[in-house]
């Protein structure tokens, strides 16, 4: 193709270009243009159904405040309160708060 032609409008230089249909569970999608192709991505459901995964990227030991581990949730919910074990050294502890770029949340989902 031409440079730039389906990108975002129809291109009168590719009319030989039918464009693309998918069938699925959720709703079928159409297009011509590749911002209708990113437009039609689901985005993946997130796993809050499952048991709380959490790998830490690292700990921070601030002064009065604590320990503060830092990671990202990958399955399950975080809220402030609840009780976790971090595996495989065993400690146990009760989460106190829930922050993302120093913003208090009630909870942490996946992604």
């Amino acid at each position: 193709g031409w440079q730039g032609d389906n990108m975002l409008e129809d291109s009168s230089n590719m009319k030989w270009f039918k464009g693309w249909n998918i069938e699925r569970k959720e709703g079928n999608a159409s297009g011509k243009t590749l911002f209708n192709a990113l437009d039609s991505i689901l985005p993946p459901k997130r796993p809050t159904d499952k048991p709380l995964g959490l790998p830490l990227q690292d700990v921070y030991k601030i002064g009065g405040i604590g320990t503060v581990p830092v990671g990202r949730v990958e399955t399950g919910i975080l809220k402030p309160g609840m009780v976790v074990t971090f595996c495989p050294a065993g400690i146990t502890t009760e989460v106190k708060s829930v922050e993302m770029h120093h913003e208090a949340l009630t909870e942490a989902l996946p992604g």
